[in-house]
């Protein structure tokens, strides 16, 4: 039996003025459908293709160390870094920060095709467009080579560009509150860089890359033994101020980077012993805004290079989406330190035989599907489990990466099941919050069967929906897209949406995209550790997506989707070493 799509429409309403309602018909515009796709130039612009790299002219450039894999600090095996305690946390040096700066958001290989070679990086990215830009604010520290400042990361030269020479003093009292020889990264999005292709739907394609840095972000500090934290109380005023994407001046012509967020890293072991030094076990998710404004009046340096000649078409909604959903206030959240034990996530034996850095490095986005290839079922539960982030914890005590999120999971996977042995075809649900299990039951269709999978670990809250051939109907929800039926398995995210952002505001919606981007990074690394490979789908029929199952309105919207399988090269592509074309 085939699985089949009923078809649903989604009614069309007025301008909204409320911000809720504008993120609301900011989404709902920008579905596709079986009848038409969301707005988009409709071709490509090659002549106008935005510059991958952004670089500010006239500010200083520190090249980091490029480093090999058996050079210090050492890749720990892949499967260590899930586990709690098992990597020694490195001290913040010039190698550690350009070890963690390459897995993060550095090059991994150079494709050539004739006269034609572009970049790939460790960090996925819709389309290899690559809107995410990072910064790092850095104190003054014993054993780091360099001034206290706010730094752009160059990754075509492995480099660091001091953007702004902030006050010692000052970013020291900013770092006061949080452990020993703690930092922070800031994320950006050039929204141009996906509009020029995508168009409208580039703010959801831009906020997934978002989620996708920082899931490199948070794996990158793991090999090194250190903690992440995303900064979830500040404000975008604040995060704007601090990465100085509020500088019309220094942008003049050049395409503006949209703030997107901060996050606070530390090595591991200076969280221990805070309160015998009198402070307390907790850390802020916030930092002080005042202290920001201070810095920010010191000195920048350095104006940004313009990514394309010409822009063409102007998506206005585009602006008018990240308006709605700025978010303007902060709070006075907090996390708790985590306890220095070993996690559950230590029972996961994914990777054996691997280091951390092969598995980041030799990442890719699969392009083709053999339609063969099989996995496991304990393949299938393995992967699985790296996605659960035991809500049930404190933050920093779940399992890495789910720690640097504070927030309690939002998405659910449902699974299209081809080619997993010992698993009956057809579609699964993954709860990702048990808790949440009674709703999304009363928000599908009543004659699912919901069965607990036989052979799956208690720990993981997997259902049997429906059995049949779900390869069609994958492909068909994908935008009919060969590779989400040629799999072993394809899924689509399921995000707890308007009530999500009914309780919590309109920049709830960035941050439901941030999560399915975590998602799919780990999804990445664990195909990668099984022997196979995935790849992420950012176009899919939306509503015909949530039919399936029975979904109507807005309580669950499908966010993104996902894909596992056998992949087939392009043997027509050469593949250079990232940073070939250095000679340092």
């Amino acid at each position: 039996m085939a699985i089949e799509i009923p078809l649903y429409r989604e009614p069309v309403e007025t301008a909204p003025t409320d911000p809720i309602d504008r993120v609301i018909r900011y989404h709902v515009q920008t579905k596709h459908h079986f009848n038409r796709y969301a707005r988009s130039l409709g071709h490509l612009d090659w002549a106008n293709q935005p510059d991958p790299f952004r670089r500010f002219d006239g500010a200083d450039l520190v090249l980091l160390p490029l480093l090999k894999s058996d050079d210090e600090p050492v890749s720990p095996p892949y499967r260590e870094i899930y586990e709690r305690g098992a990597v020694a946390a490195k001290p913040v040096t010039l190698t550690a920060l350009s070890r963690f700066l390459e897995y993060a958001l550095g090059l991994s290989a150079w494709k050539k095709a004739g006269d034609m070679q572009w970049a790939l990086r460790n960090n996925p990215s819709s389309g290899n467009l690559h809107p995410t830009e990072g910064y790092l604010l850095l104190p003054q520290m014993d054993g780091l080579d360099l001034k206290a400042g706010l730094y752009h990361y160059a990754p075509k030269e492995h480099g660091l560009e001091r953007r702004a020479a902030f006050n010692a003093e000052g970013v020291a009292r900013l770092l006061a509150p949080f452990p020993a020889q703690s930092f922070l990264v800031g994320l950006t999005s050039i929204h141009w860089r996906e509009a020029w292709k995508y168009g409208e739907r580039a703010f959801r394609y831009c906020n997934h890359d978002v989620g996708h840095a920082i899931g490199t972000a948070r794996i990158a500090a793991a090999t090194l033994g250190w903690n992440m934290a995303l900064l979830e109380g500040t404000s975008q005023d604040t995060v704007a101020a601090l990465l100085g994407t509020d500088r019309t001046e220094d942008f003049a012509q050049a395409e503006r980077e949209h703030p997107d967020c901060l996050c606070v890293l530390w090595p591991a072991a200076s969280g221990e012993g805070l309160e015998t030094r009198g402070r307390s076990n907790e850390i802020p998710l916030c930092i002080d805004a005042a202290t920001v404004k201070e810095l920010a009046s010191g000195l920048w340096h350095g104006k940004a290079n313009k990514l394309s000649g010409e822009h063409g078409v102007h998506w206005e909604i585009i602006e008018e989406v990240a308006e709605a959903s700025w978010k303007s206030t902060s709070e006075p959240l907090e996390a708790v330190l985590p306890h220095f034990l070993t996690s559950d996530a230590s029972r996961v034996s994914s990777g054996a035989g691997l280091t951390a850095g092969q598995v980041i490095r030799q990442r890719r986005s699969a392009v083709s599907f053999d339609g063969k290839t099989a996995i496991s079922s304990s393949t299938f539960f393995q992967l699985l489990s790296r996605v659960m982030p035991a809500a049930e914890l404190s933050q920093l005590d779940r399992p890495m990466p789910w720690d640097v999120l504070p927030w309690k999971p939002a998405i659910h996977l449902l699974l299209f099941v081809h080619r997993v042995e010992g698993l009956i075809p057809g579609l699964y649900l993954l709860v990702r919050d048990r808790n949440k299990l009674p709703l999304l039951q009363q928000s599908m269709n009543e004659e699912l069967v919901w069965t607990p999978v036989p052979g799956c670990p208690d720990t993981l809250p997997l259902y049997w929906l429906l059995e049949g051939d779900a390869k069609k109907a994958a492909v068909q929800v994908s935008c009919h897209q060969e590779i989400a039926g040629d799999s072993a398995f394809s899924l689509g995210m399921i995000a707890e949406f308007e009530g999500r952002l009914r309780e919590g505001g309109a920049w709830w919606y960035p941050r439901l995209f941030w999560e399915a981007g975590l998602l799919g990074q780990v999804l990445y690394l664990e195909a990668e550790a099984a022997g196979v490979r995935g790849t992420g789908i950012g176009c899919f029929f939306d509503d015909p997506v949530h039919e399936i199952v029975g979904m109507k309105g807005r309580s669950f919207q499908s966010l993104y989707h996902f894909t596992v399988g056998g992949s087939i090269e392009d043997g027509r592509l050469m593949t250079l070493p990232p940073y070939h074309h250095l000679s340092r």
